[in-house]
This record gives structure tokens, sequence and C-alpha cells, in this order.
């Protein structure tokens, strides 16, 4: 019987030839098999290189594993640029560190190592202060606005550069102007690092942030080492040659912040922060498009923020909702709602108190409706032409409204909120659906919202 079956697949074999594709962490198949005859023959796939011993190295040491599929579009162009910034901060901080040196004494026969230390610990210490108090001030904004912060702590970086390149000129000022190049580096340092993590998040497609993290560190590390080699080249030079210092500095800081803005610029994140919710649907209330996240990436602004009619807080303190009998009687009624929305159209300002149960869906809804509100009031009048068929039920009304009078009382600011909420409700499963259809995710967010919350619950829980 295992003689005759033996006998058919060999006949199978000869009359049904096959070939089998091997993939190594890509779609491209690195090798293809022939099975023809009862035999396995390899087939070479283009010129095969991938196996070649440097290649290997250079992309297992430096590349996560499973590149390019286990990570974003833009990995590859950020850290391009990423690399050529990191080389030009090592070149200006090898410089900066000559200046440094020459300041705390060494080479001269008077100075005292004594003194050296005290001024190495009091700059130390104020940089640990500077790093406390920066990460208390703005520590949740750098993950909204990691593309910003990234940038700013570069331009903060070559900003500390310089000061302690100018150190050594004002002797009588040299602690006190080494101390505040210290507090700089502190900020650059929580800047950038909590940056670095959240594009490393962004990065990462396959669970894989810790190898992503690992692999920037270690390019990070060949680039700095590189630098090194240089500095040892320049070192000599620049001895008593203040010239050449400050002409390596200025050309080098000025790549320095051009591959840094290059890098942030062709950054794509899909999460939604507030600016980029603002450039979509500002787009789409107009027109009826929903962009893409590397539309809108593009036109996000890096360090300028966006002029708005109005701006909003997501997790509002119920008092700053609650401000006439109307909204009471809404919050009596809507227990069920996992938001409340307040408009106060003077103050150009919209609050948001947030239930306990509200998820990120729920937020990205919350802001949603305050962009409905900014888009009426600013673009509806009698002359309104060209907005998304999502206003067609409330149009009539909304003409009538605006029309009425230059300032809103609270009556009309009420039923505009009405009038959003509903507009929101009515279409949220459509527009929700065009985000994720052309890559937004919404199971997460960046908007930044405070953590006041609030519980609807008995009179007998007081």
């Amino acid at each position: 019987m295992d003689r005759e079956m033996r006998g058919e697949m060999d006949r199978m074999e000869v009359h049904h030839a096959f070939s089998v594709a091997e993939y190594h962490s890509s779609k491209r198949p690195i090798r293809r098999y022939r099975l023809e005859g009862g035999h396995l023959t390899m087939v070479p796939v283009g010129n095969a290189k991938y196996f070649s011993s440097v290649e290997q190295f250079f992309r297992e040491a430096f590349l996560p594993e499973g590149y390019p599929d286990s990570v974003s579009d833009d990995y590859l162009t950020y850290q391009k640029w990423d690399t050529l910034q990191a080389f030009c901060s090592s070149i200006t901080g090898t410089l900066a560190t000559h200046a440094v040196l020459t300041g705390v004494g060494v080479g001269n026969d008077k100075a005292t190592a004594a003194a050296a230390t005290m001024t190495w610990l009091l700059k130390d210490g104020a940089g640990m202060i500077g790093r406390i108090t920066f990460t208390w001030l703005q520590g949740s904004d750098l993950d909204c606005n990691a593309k910003k912060w990234r940038f700013i702590a570069d331009i903060v970086n070559d900003g500390a550069l310089f000061l302690e390149l100018i150190s050594p000129l004002f002797p009588a000022l040299f602690l006190p102007i080494l101390c505040a190049a210290s507090v700089a580096k502190a900020i650059v340092g929580v800047a950038g690092g909590a940056t670095r993590a959240a594009l490393t998040q962004h990065q990462a497609r396959r669970n894989n942030m810790a190898d992503v993290s690992a692999k920037d560190g270690s390019q990070e590390t060949l680039v700095n080492l590189s630098a090194l080699l240089v500095g040892l080249i320049l070192a000599p030079l620049i001895t008593d040659n203040q010239m050449l210092v400050w002409l390596l500095f200025a050309v080098f800081t000025i790549l320095h912040l051009f591959c840094n803005y290059q890098a942030v610029a062709c950054v794509k994140m899909e999460m939604f922060n507030r600016r980029r919710l603002h450039l979509l649907l500002k787009h789409y209330f107009r027109t009826g498009e929903m962009l893409t996240p590397a539309k809108v990436n593009q036109q996000e602004p890096i360090l300028t923020g966006i002029v708005r009619f109005l701006s909003y807080e997501l997790g509002s303190e119920l008092h700053k909702v609650i401000t006439s009998r109307c909204s009471l009687s809404q919050l009596s009624c809507g227990r069920e709602k996992l938001y409340l929305v307040n408009l106060l159209s003077r103050q150009h300002k919209v609050f948001i108190s947030l239930h306990k149960d509200s998820k990120p869906i729920d937020q990205i809804c919350a802001c949603a409706q305050a962009e409905v509100l900014e888009f009426i009031l600013t673009h509806w009048n009698k002359n309104t032409k060209g907005y998304h068929q999502m206003f067609d039920n409330c149009a009539p009304r909304l003409f009538s409204l605006m029309a009425s009078s230059n300032h809103l009382d609270s009556i009309v600011e009420e039923e505009l909120v009405e009038m959003s909420e509903k507009i929101i409700k009515q279409h949220l499963a459509v527009l929700t659906g065009k985000m994720e259809c052309v890559g937004w995710i919404t199971e997460r967010n960046l908007l930044g919202p405070t953590d006041w919350r609030y519980e609807m619950n008995d009179s007998k829980h007081l």
C-alpha cells in the first residue's frame, strides 16, 4: 500500500510541478523553490543579495525585526533626517564641550579641582530643578503635540550649546551662563525623550515598540561614533581658532535645524490631536471630502498654532458647563449622555464635561461638536455657500439665528448647542466610518482631556 501511495505521489510531482516562495520579515520573497521530478531546487530571486553577511548584519543590527512591514510608512524617511540631525548635533556638542572645559580651567595652572567640581555640581543641580519644573508644567502636552515639542527641543538644544560656547568669553558670568545652559539641556532631555517615545509608538506596527526604540538607539550610537571620529580630527584644528569654531557651529546648527524640521514634517500620525481634528473637520464641513492622515499632517503647522474663533476645554469642571436652568434641566434629563457641552460665544469658549464612562470615541464626538459650533459661528450667514449636506436639515433655522443678532444670548447659544448635538448624533456613524476608511485611528486619541469627570447618581447617594 505504501509503495502504491509513493508511486502515486511521484506521478503527481512529475506532472504537477510547483514552486514555493520563502520570506524573511518582508512581503517580498527572498527565495523560491521549485519542486519537480521529486527534487526541490532553489531558484534565485533577482540578485538575492539579502543574505550577504554585511547587509544582513546591518539589517539585524540597525533595523527593526520585520522591516519594512513592522514599521510605519514614514519610518525610513524620518530616520534618514533624524540621523543627519544627530550627526550635526554631535559635532556642535563637541565644540561646546571644548568651550566648557576651557571655562572650568582645563589647561589653566591657576584653576583648582575643587572650584571645577563646585561649578559642575551647581550646573547639574540647576539642570535637575529645570527638568522637574518643565515636566510639571508641560508633561501632558508632550504627547498631544509631539512633532511641535520635538522641534522645540532641538531649538532649545542649539540655544544651550550657544550658551556653552560663549561662557568662556564672560569669566565673571561663567557659572550663571553654564547653569542656564544646563537648565535648557534638561528641558531638551525631557521634551526630546518624551516625544521620541511618542514617535516610536507611532512607528511601531507589530507591538514592537521596544525593538523600534532599541534599533533607534543603535542608529544614534553609530552616528555619535562617526561624529566622535570627526571630532577627533577637528579638536586640534579648533584649538585657539575661534573663527573656525563659530563658522563650524553656524554651519552645523543651520543643518541641524533644517534636518530636524524635515524629520518632524515627514511624520504622518494617524491619531487625532486638536490641530489635526480641526483641519480635517473644517475641510469636511466645507467640501464633504475626508482627507487622509498624510494630507492633514502636511497642513499641520509645526511651531505655530492654528487661529481659531472658539477654543474648547475637554474635561471641564461641571460648574463651567451648567450655567443656566436650561442646561441644568438638560443634565437631569440626560443621564445616558457621556459628555455635556456649553457654549460661551462672547468668551470664544466651549466647555466640555466628560462622563466617567466616556471613551476615546466619545471625546472625539464631543470635540467634533465643538468644531460644528465653530463652523456655524464663523461660516454661517446669509451669503453662506458650500457646506456639507449634514447641515441641510437645520440650515433655515441657522440662517434665522445667525441673522438675528451680532451677539448671541444664552438662549440662542443653548439652541445652537442642541442643534450641533443633533447634527453629530445623526452623522456620527458615517463620520467615524469615513475617518477609519481613510486611515484615521479612533480607538485612541491625543486630544488631551483633563481628569475631571462627572457621574449621575440618585439623591440618596449624596
